[in-house]
């Protein structure tokens, strides 16, 4: 597989350590850049986000941003695909490309709304089968929707098993 990075992940104010910690791992594994925007609910060095990573820390592209808007701005031709429970299309409809941003909000409430309104033809969502069930967890959701996009992209034919 090729370490060039395909694709994005955005955690807009991520709160839970392992959800973070699980994140970079997919991100190591799939040579996908890691962006942390905003307030985070816990310190890098936080043990537990460490411990999710394991010893994959070193693999992955981590970079901080102060707002979504900086990073936004910093990657001017890209397009970003914000993901929400309240997105009409979804992430199987969504027409991925390399080089795509694929943002998550903060696991208590999301991505702000205003962000979404001001974006509806690039929202996204995972279908959930029963009201029982609110959301995904953030790093099962990240999972779904790289994977989605990897596989739209080829990016899956990789014919040779890793180690």
């Amino acid at each position: 597989m090729s370490t060039q990075p395909s694709f994005h992940i955005v955690l807009v104010e991520p709160e839970i350590p392992p959800n973070t910690g699980n994140v970079a791992r997919l991100c190591g594994a799939t040579a996908t850049v890691l962006h942390l925007v905003g307030k985070l609910g816990f310190s890098l060095d936080d043990r537990y986000l460490r411990r999710a990573g394991l010893d994959y820390w070193p693999t992955v592209d981590v970079r901080r941003w102060e707002r979504l808007g900086d990073l936004e701005q910093a990657f001017p031709a890209a397009r970003f695909w914000y993901t929400s429970k309240k997105a009409a299309c979804s992430y199987v409809q969504a027409a991925f490309s390399p080089g795509d941003f694929l943002v998550f909000g903060k696991e208590s409430t999301g991505l702000p709304e205003e962000l979404l309104a001001a974006h509806p033809e690039r929202c996204i969502r995972i279908p959930i089968f029963t009201e029982a069930v609110r959301s995904l967890n953030l790093s099962t959701a990240a999972g779904i929707v790289l994977y989605e996009a990897l596989r739209q992209t080829g990016s899956l034919l990789d014919p040779s098993p890793s180690e």
